[in-house]
């Protein structure tokens, strides 16, 4: 490959970009704020703005970019940015490819996440990965084959919205019920908060100075940490909630590994872990999908949506996919 990529993480607080050669060793790095609430037109020139800067006095071959939501790689078109205000069918890619003149390929930022780890990171080596983030959301990118897994518009793969729980009231927020809306951060945080206004205690209480609404995962885990048995269980049942939408997975993909990560899965793990695999080992048609199944901690940390974005340009150079 001639020349060098830049990959790009567009974040709802954070636009982070790095200059990178063909194997994914990073160069340079350029960050500032996103804005965004400033709408789409200030971003798309930030964007550009960091692109320039990161690839100063090199040539590049081609950008890949990240984004949250859903996006339709094919059109390179971000359909939707959960955090980015105003941001509705955005053609990402022909504003960046009419900027600078080179291929631009974009993706959705969980996927890129899985590519990357797939790529560089803890799920090199297999064939069949499952990559889940676990933090204030919950996000997820499948490999099989080797190959990234898009469906038929680039929003394959959006586990974190598979209903766990259909019990659900009427009038409820859509994700109610969802992987995410009972195991990712805030949910947990919700479920603690909910149980020590009906007069459960806590340690975790002592440590948010009695203030409920500051009642945490951090919170939880200094208290899990010390032994406490309400945090604990909060951890138990979020690991069980994990472990069921693990076995779906199991069931669908028949992965090798499954590449966890996120800031909750990073700093709690030791508490979900036990849960989760009891749950999976009871509820997994047969002991075919766990008996060898490898359940991993991510290993890029906060670069894996950057590594991702390389990733994806290097591949789409080396299929030929000029834009």
């Amino acid at each position: 490959m001639e020349g060098y990529v830049v990959g790009v993480d567009l974040g709802g607080t954070q636009l982070r970009a790095v200059l990178a050669d063909g194997t994914g060793k990073i160069l340079a790095r350029h960050s500032t704020l996103t804005l965004a609430q400033e709408g789409p037109q200030a971003v798309l020139g930030r964007i550009r703005q960091q692109i320039a800067a990161t690839a100063a006095g090199h040539p590049i071959a081609a950008i890949g970019i990240g984004a949250p939501g859903p996006t339709d790689p094919y059109q390179g078109v971000v359909l939707m940015g959960p955090n980015l205000p105003g941001w509705h069918r955005v053609p990402l890619r022909q504003e960046l490819e009419t900027a600078f003149g080179v291929p631009v390929f974009l993706g959705n930022d969980a996927n890129l996440a899985g590519l990357a780890e797939h790529r560089y990171g803890a799920g090199r080596g297999c064939r069949h990965m499952v990559y889940m983030t676990v933090s204030t959301g919950i996000g997820t990118g499948v490999i099989v084959d080797n190959q990234m897994l898009l469906g038929r518009q680039g929003l394959a793969a959006e586990l974190g919205h598979i209903t766990i729980d259909i019990q659900a009231e009427e009038g409820d927020p859509p994700m109610v019920g969802t992987l995410e809306g009972l195991a990712s951060g805030p949910n947990i945080a919700r479920r603690a908060q909910h149980a020590l206004r009906r007069g459960a205690t806590s340690l975790a209480l002592e440590l948010a100075n009695g203030r409920i609404e500051e009642v945490t995962p951090p919170v939880l885990q200094q208290a899990a940490q010390q032994g406490d048995a309400f945090a604990l269980e909060q951890f138990r049942v979020a690991g069980r909630y994990l472990g069921i939408g693990i076995t779906n997975i199991l069931h669908i993909f028949n992965p090798e590994r499954i590449v966890l990560g996120g800031s909750v899965w990073l700093h709690c793990a030791p508490f979900l872990e036990s849960s989760l695999w009891e749950t999976i080992r009871v509820r997994a048609q047969s002991s075919e999908y766990w008996q060898k199944l490898e359940i991993v901690s991510a290993a890029l940390g906060d670069d894996v949506g950057l590594l991702g974005a390389v990733a994806l340009a290097v591949d789409g150079l080396s299929r030929g996919e000029a834009r």
